[in-house]
């Protein structure tokens, strides 16, 4: 028998109990369900019922080796679906596998009834719908990877965005504690967010605020300088506060030139400098 005809005959075994193989798949699976809702069981089932359908019109085709003949877009694309949408629920990538892996077991069964008396053609139908399963499972697993690293880059994203907010002290003053390392990626997010609140309030001084910044290094010091000049070219003048005793004298030992920028020690002396530079003051009124 040949590879086609062996494929023509999975397929019509599919589809001739197609009800069956459906019924104990998604039984094996609702079992893994520990905590699985109405909606979520809902899900699966239709899941199971579309993948199956689309598993066997594929297999028709004789394509029993190469999951990324277009005979298997529509398999793929249910596959991508379902693993991505784990991916954002928190499922595991062996749960996301699982789900490929356990229609082998009822998909055997009925291969087994159906190839009782053709042991050689059982054989070979058994190591073609594993070798294929075991393809689509790994498949499903690439694309859970993918999604979830995506979903890690989006968050890591708004975490920094978070951790840099840009907050507006005084008309025409702007203030931008920074709290832990700043590297690279952050210096990035630093510069867009404090350029565009800029744009926003018309700034025209802006107080960077490296209380929180564990460590000043050369690389620290080139991020905040690079931030410094484009904030300038924005119109707008910087100011560097909290400078520590210790952050004071390893500037000095890198040899960093600050000697432009206007640094102070806390925040409340820079917002001083700041007010007096716009024009405005603070008056205390004591009481008697």
């Amino acid at each position: 028998m040949t590879t086609k005809d062996n494929a023509t005959r999975i397929s019509q075994i599919i589809q001739e109990h197609e009800a069956e193989i459906g019924s104990q798949w998604i039984s094996q699976l609702e079992a893994m369900l520990v905590r699985g809702t109405s909606s979520s069981r809902e899900q699966l089932r239709t899941h199971c019922q579309q993948f199956l359908s689309a598993f066997a019109v594929a297999t028709r085709d004789g394509e029993l080796e190469n999951i990324e003949h277009r005979s298997w877009d529509e398999v793929r694309d249910l596959l991508t679906d379902i693993s991505s949408s784990r991916a954002k629920s928190g499922s595991t990538p062996s749960e996301t596998a699982s789900f490929v892996f356990s229609l082998k077991q009822p998909l055997f069964a009925q291969l087994t009834v159906a190839f009782v008396e053709e042991p050689q053609t059982l054989a070979a139908a058994s190591w073609a719908v594993s070798s294929l399963l075991d393809k689509f499972g790994l498949y499903t697993i690439e694309v859970f990877q993918k999604a979830r690293d995506q979903i890690i880059v989006r968050q890591q994203q708004e975490l920094l965005e978070l951790s840099t907010p840009v907050v507006k002290l005084w008309d025409g003053i702007l203030a931008l504690p920074l709290i832990g390392t700043l590297d690279s990626a952050r210096t990035q997010v630093v510069m867009e967010n404090i350029l565009q609140k800029i744009v926003d309030t018309g700034a025209v001084i802006a107080i960077i605020d490296i209380t929180g910044v564990p460590m000043v290094d050369t690389l620290v010091a080139q991020h905040l300088m690079k931030t410094i000049a484009a904030a300038r070219l924005m119109g707008a003048d910087c100011i560097i506060s909290g400078i520590r005793p210790q952050i004071a004298q390893t500037i000095v030992h890198l040899g960093v030139n600050l000697e432009d920028v206007v640094t102070k020690a806390t925040l409340a002396d820079a917002f001083l400098v700041a007010l007096e530079r716009t024009g405005a003051s603070v008056t205390v009124a004591r009481k008697n």
